[in-house]
């Protein structure tokens, strides 16, 4: 990268919903970047949108981080461009919907390879030169789905209550050394997700409980640049989640199965 005297964030599902308004946001303030997605076409896409913009350098990654050692070619490509990562956003997840039974096992490996595994290595492998540099940031996707068992997407709120505890955990273990991890727990966003995993005619979407990825987005960074450890973002979820620390867990679980439960008018 030419701009080597500017900062470098690299985001991961870099080309839709949240991760795409973060990729704006960074860009915005100067950062240079490190876009991963599995779609060539849109990363180029957003790369010379956001070069027309701002006088950043864009390097783009087509990776699956479905796939076994994919952190691991990232990060080595990082190193053999010389890119040094001062930002690590773990973006990148997906779910799936319906009963855990009736779920392709395949489609379950996915979902903990990106959610869990790719996630886990990308912060272990990154984490090292900011550890020797004492100074970085790291954005994990939580979710609310990480407070409480989630029926029908099972797997998918099981990876983000890892997400969630995995976060908190480095979070402690980091204190004083000059990197900082920001859990970034949204409520059901406008992303596109509801679609992507069948859940478009959910109760959640019919009453209309859905954010904005730009203002999810938007907190998300805000909470980063001032180190707040967990961000739950928008007034509405933010109270609900106060709220529900005083309902029993078999109550939250009853009360969110009524709410994946499709709607059948």
């Amino acid at each position: 990268m030419e701009n080597q005297t500017k900062e470098t964030a690299l985001i991961t599902g870099a080309t839709k919903g949240i991760g795409y308004e973060l990729t704006k946001l960074f860009a915005r303030d100067s950062y240079n970047l490190v876009l991963i997605a599995r779609d060539a076409k849109k990363l180029n896409e957003i790369k010379t949108d956001l070069n027309n913009e701002y006088n950043i350098d864009i390097l783009i990654i087509v990776k699956d981080l479905s796939k076994p050692n994919a952190a691991l070619e990232i990060f080595n490509e990082t190193v053999e461009k010389q890119i040094v990562i001062s930002v690590l956003v773990n973006n990148a997840g997906i779910g799936d919907f319906g009963k855990f039974q009736k779920q392709d096992f395949l489609k379950i490996n996915e979902i903990l390879q990106i959610n869990i595994v790719s996630l886990t290595e990308l912060t272990r492998l990154f984490m090292s030169n900011m550890l020797m540099k004492k100074k970085g940031q790291i954005l994990n996707i939580s979710s609310m789905a990480a407070f409480q068992p989630g029926p029908y997407m099972a797997v998918y709120y099981a990876s983000k209550a890892y997400v969630q505890s995995f976060s908190e955990a480095i979070t402690s273990e980091l204190k004083g050394t000059g990197v900082s991890v920001t859990t970034l727990c949204p409520g059901p966003t406008k992303s596109g997700f509801q679609k992507e995993v069948g859940s478009e005619n959910s109760n959640l979407v019919k009453y209309k409980l859905l954010s904005s990825s730009e203002e999810v987005a938007k907190d998300g960074y805000k909470a980063l640049q001032t180190g707040k450890e967990v961000e739950i973002p928008g007034l509405l979820y933010s109270s609900l989640f106060n709220t529900s620390k005083i309902i029993p867990r078999k109550a939250k679980t009853r009360i969110i199965k009524k709410l994946q439960e499709l709607n059948r008018n």
